[in-house]
């Protein structure tokens, strides 16, 4: 899951103006609580990252917060010098540039430490000094895009070709150029700046509420075990091969969502009208049209996304239908959509991770190749799962002068593999950005960033498929493919449909309270699941989904994880069937960085995200998939 480590004031404001978007720490996209939950085996050994390399010790830390809440208190001094010659504008910059990498090194640095061990209060008070200093620097940048704007196309142009030390920020000074009628003068600026910590606050709420405050129920399994129903409790029950299990679990977490409905209704809609008064301060005519040109990404992308996913909808119904028959159900239902359709009792450690990793991202070239043997070989990973350590996993690219660092929690199942190739294709990624662009365009969006890594993902479940030495081993594998799809194509959209439902809602004047919001999200629901056609049937409490969801608190995120498996199914199969010269653009692709705009990037490479051709050729292979699995059948 592309997700900054950071609070949400940096998805409502661009506080980082010159690399534009902020710390890239790419997560997977199953999301999984922020706090780890599962402990240590006794026997886990610690494969951690070498954070020396970045500081030598926590003094030096320390020393580099000092120096930066100096340098950033200078910041406004700079303040009218933009406009006197080219080379002061350079300097100027530069200077700034110089300010957010060092700003960038501490952030990450506290954030690393924090995640391998979220226990420890020495680290909880780093980060929280970190993101108090990141808060700061933007403030103390309020001036820098107005002034900007009041120099006009012409000047900054005339600058741009007169001196070459502009070049670096040529695409972040022209696409500031392009956001005029958005930004406000500085008094506005700095106005937003200051309500930040009110807009942003609805996510914040909404985490201590869910994660925190709510209480969570046991139940007893058929096993006789008991299980306490959080969320990780959910995420683990819900795969039961017990189908009596698997609607207890459903029931009862469920239950618990119904029965704060009306509280959590009200913290949704008031992120949502944070959303409303943001757009309509910057004046945009939407929400959407807000947060789709700040990626510089037309509309018709986002709209032709959920029109084909909906015109697809038959591919996903048949594979209800085609799951319900392998596990043996005639009334497939919500519950039944999370279990394996086939067990693989297999193991996948570390060490096959890695060599099946370079094994299966051999066609993509000796480029790739030699930089993912080169990451891999390194002490860039905090591999396997710690008490206290963060769930999930994520790649941050940010430090330019370093290299990637990559959290994962290695379980050596066949997730942790897929995981494993997915997360260094973030880090090769970084490592091919860095390398061809300066650090002012490095930094690359969440747009072409999951393609980048879910690509992997593919190449992984076809090297598997076409290895398996059993049937049984080639319907997980093929199974596993189909999931993929479901999860990241249709459930992403079906979320991105709802977010955008919500927002136009609002912007209509109709008020959102819980009990509407499960309505809305209940006819989506149904209708993604085929539930009026009776291919699965969706029972009323299940509707309350859409307040387990943390993406809705993110701000027209999640459309990037289908947009993205696209790019990467359109990718892939044309890698698959040979053809180097995509191959050699999709290259291309992660050097531009963030040198271009993501929609820009992608269409010099051939791939038009706002045609209907991705979207059908991801619809194309799940329809593949089952025809291969049927077959086996």
């Amino acid at each position: 899951m592309a997700l900054a480590n950071l609070n949400s004031a940096t998805l409502k404001q661009r506080i980082l103006p010159l690399a534009m978007a902020a710390v890239t720490a790419v997560a997977t996209f199953a999301w999984q609580p922020t706090v780890a939950q599962a402990e240590a085996k006794p026997s886990t050994p610690v494969v951690a990252w070498d954070l020396t390399e970045i500081y030598p010790n926590l003094a030096a830390w320390h020393d580099a917060i000092a120096e930066l809440e100096k340098s950033i208190a200078s910041l406004p001094e700079l303040k009218g010098s933009l406009g006197k010659n080219a080379g002061t504008m350079a300097d100027t910059l530069e200077q700034i540039s110089g300010v957010q990498k060092e700003l960038l090194r501490a952030y990450v640095y506290a954030n690393l430490i924090m995640d391998a061990d979220q226990r420890v209060a020495e680290s909880q008070a780093m980060l929280a000094k970190a993101r108090s200093v990141y808060s700061s620097y933007g403030q103390a940048l309020a001036w820098l895009e107005p002034e900007i704007l009041s120099l006009g196309a012409k000047k900054v142009n005339k600058f741009i070709k007169r001196e070459e030390r502009l070049e670096p920020f040529d695409f972040y000074l022209l696409s500031t150029l392009e956001q005029a009628d958005h930004l406000l003068d500085e008094q506005g600026e700095q106005l937003l700046a200051s309500a930040m910590d009110v807009l942003t606050s609805p996510n914040q709420i909404y985490e201590l509420l869910a994660n925190a405050d709510m209480p969570w129920p046991d139940v007893m399994l058929s096993t006789g075990e008991t299980l306490l129903l959080n969320q990780a409790g959910y995420a683990r029950g819900r795969s039961s091969a017990n189908r009596e299990d698997r609607k207890l679990v459903f029931d009862t977490f469920w239950q618990v969502w119904d029965d704060y409905q009306d509280s959590l209704g009200q913290i949704l809609n008031t992120e949502v009208q944070a959303n409303v008064f943001l757009a309509k301060a910057r004046n945009y005519d939407s929400v959407l049209q807000q947060q789709l040109e700040e990626e510089h990404l037309p509309e018709d992308v986002y709209r032709t996304l959920v029109k084909e996913v909906n015109n697809s909808l038959p591919v996903l119904h048949r594979y209800f239908a085609l799951r319900g028959r392998i596990l043996g159900i005639d009334d497939i239902r919500y519950y039944d959509i999370y279990p394996s359709l086939v067990e693989l009792d297999k193991t996948f450690d570390l060490d096959t991770s890695k060599r099946m990793t370079l094994e299966v991202l051999k066609p993509l070239g000796d480029e790739y190749y030699s930089r993912l043997e080169t990451a891999l070989n390194a002490n860039w990973a905090h591999v396997y799962p710690q008490p206290g350590k963060r769930s999930g996993a994520y790649m941050n690219g940010s430090l330019y002068d370093v290299h990637p660092f990559v959290l994962l929690n290695h379980n050596d199942d066949y997730e942790s593999l897929s995981t494993y190739a997915h997360e260094w294709g973030h880090a090769v990624h970084s490592m091919l950005a860095n390398e061809n662009q300066p650090f002012e365009k490095a930094d690359y969006s969440t747009f072409t960033a999951e393609i980048a890594s879910i690509i992997n993902e593919i190449l992984l479940e076809e090297y598997l498929i076409e290895r398996a030495e059993t049937k049984e081993e080639k319907l997980f594998y093929l199974g596993q493919a189909l999931e993929s799809v479901r999860g990241t194509f249709y459930r992403q959209t079906m979320f991105a449909e709802f977010e955008l439902l919500i927002h136009e809602t609002a912007e209509a004047g109709e008020p959102l309270t819980g009990a509407k919001l499960s309505e809305l999200y209940g006819e989506l629901l149904k209708k993604y699941h085929g539930h009026d056609e009776g291919v699965l049937k969706i029972d009323d409490v299940y509707t309350n989904e859409w307040a387990y969801i943390p993406h809705f608190y993110y701000d027209f995120y999640v459309f990037q994880y289908a947009t993205s498996m696209a790019g990467a199914a359109w990718f892939a199969e044309q890698l698959l069937a040979g053809d180097t010269a995509v191959r050699d653009a999709f290259i291309d692709v992660l050097k531009a960085g963030g040198s271009d705009h993501p929609y820009n990037i992608l269409k010099q490479a051939g791939l038009d995200m706002a045609t209907p051709e991705p979207y059908q050729a991801t619809a194309r292979r799940m329809a593949d998939i089952m025809d291969r699995i049927e077959a086996l059948l």
